[in-house]
């Protein structure tokens, strides 16, 4: 597995994205629509453009291929002189092609994968000034996107508090998200990791708690979703891909912290979520996307596809009596392989997959969305966590 996994990487998911360079304007383009035509004058989504940056710099603090440095430093460049908003503060949703603000809402969300991008680059490359910036980002969530109860979500350019259109779904408008904090928590992580900042662990520690106490519900095994001010759920809604990516997220939030603390609390709820996920959600070859209000979505989406591989993965090495975990994880690569890697020369992964195994309404293989933070993620975990054990 970790040798197919590994070929696919160097073979297919970099060289894609390293062909989605924007040598005149900067940065990567926004958009390849489903028959693999690059839109170059298209929006450019500041998530994405933080996720290939965050990307190329993991992937060469992995492989040390100097080709992949060079990618995050040009991804960082544009990161730094089109993304930030240098009069308020923070980074913008989007730009346009040429790299001028496009849509200038304010994220918390896309605050956070500032954060992510940042830390990585740092660590890949040495530069003080990412470092700087990151931190810069930590201290303006903290001071501008949160209230008396925990993270805000969407902003004007000015940060003045808008609805939350863009991280609410399903027919609801949250005013908080289980997804912004746990993403959140992921950049925090990752600038811990490389700072051992001692104001970041105090806020890791915060939200370890936050997770524990008002988002992981132990009477459904799950995490809700959607909240209202008061961290209130709004919404009976079940994501199967947010709750596999969350057991190994935070256990590896956990290992970075090294507080047994944290550990005795955060271990059992990361055990029970994918003891459940298994059971209900797993099919014996992928995971289903979500259940909402009763009613469970077959599609096969690409992100919860690549998190399932890695969530098994890391339950596995946890557990390796439950031998259940590391067969799902090959069974879900098998599927990967077979259904939603993208098999046309110049493709990388398709969006989504239905029950039939085809690929559904023709859905871009790039936009602000679709990125290599996913699955890039998923084989460099991979390669890293099974490549010295009998598992491979």
């Amino acid at each position: 597995m970790v040798k197919e996994v590994r070929s696919h990487l160097e073979n297919k998911i970099i060289p894609f994205w390293k062909g989605l360079r924007d040598n005149e304007n900067g940065g990567y383009y926004g958009y390849m629509d489903y028959d693999l035509q690059v839109d170059k004058e298209a929006v450019k989504g500041c998530i994405l453009n933080s996720r290939i940056t965050w990307f190329f710099s993991a992937a060469y603090t992995l492989l040390r291929d100097e080709s992949l440095l060079e990618e995050a430093r040009h991804g960082y460049a544009f990161m730094k002189e089109r993304c930030f908003d240098t009069e308020n503060g923070g980074v913008y949703w989007s730009v346009k092609y040429d790299g001028t603000p496009e849509d200038t809402t304010k994220h918390t969300y896309n605050q956070a994968f500032s954060i992510y991008a940042l830390s990585a680059y740092y660590e890949a490359s040495g530069d003080p000034e990412a470092l700087e910036l990151a931190m810069r980002q930590f201290r303006l969530i903290e001071e501008k996107c949160t209230d008396e109860i925990g993270y805000k979500e969407a902003f004007d350019r000015s940060f003045h508090e808008v609805d939350n259109d863009k991280l609410s779904e399903n027919g609801v408008m949250a005013e908080k998200t289980m997804n912004t904090l746990l993403h959140v928590f992921e950049a925090y992580t990752e600038l811990y990791r490389v700072s051992r900042s001692e104001e970041v662990k105090k806020k890791l520690e915060w939200i370890f708690e936050e997770f524990a106490g008002k988002v992981y519900n132990p009477q459904l095994h799950r995490q809700e979703v959607f909240f209202d001010r008061n961290m209130n759920t709004i919404l009976d809604l079940y994501s199967y891909g947010h709750d596999i990516e969350t057991s190994w997220l935070l256990d590896y939030g956990v290992e970075v912290l090294g507080e047994q603390k944290y550990r005795d609390l955060i271990t059992p709820i990361t055990d029970d979520m994918l003891d459940n996920l298994y059971k209900v959600a797993f099919d014996g070859h992928s995971l289903n996307n979500e259940c909402d209000r009763g009613v469970v979505n077959t599609t096969s989406i690409w992100w919860v596809q690549a998190e399932t591989v890695l969530g098994f993965v890391n339950g596995a090495l946890k557990h390796p009596e439950i031998k259940e975990y590391m067969m799902a994880a090959r069974a879900e690569w098998d599927y990967i392989q077979e259904h939603m890697i993208d098999p046309r020369e110049g493709g990388e992964w398709f969006w989504d997959v239905d029950k039939n195994n085809g690929p559904t309404d023709r859905k871009p293989i790039v936009e602000p969305w679709k990125c290599p933070y996913h699955n890039g993620r998923m084989c460099m975990e991979v390669i890293k966590r099974l490549g010295g054990t009998e598992l491979a």
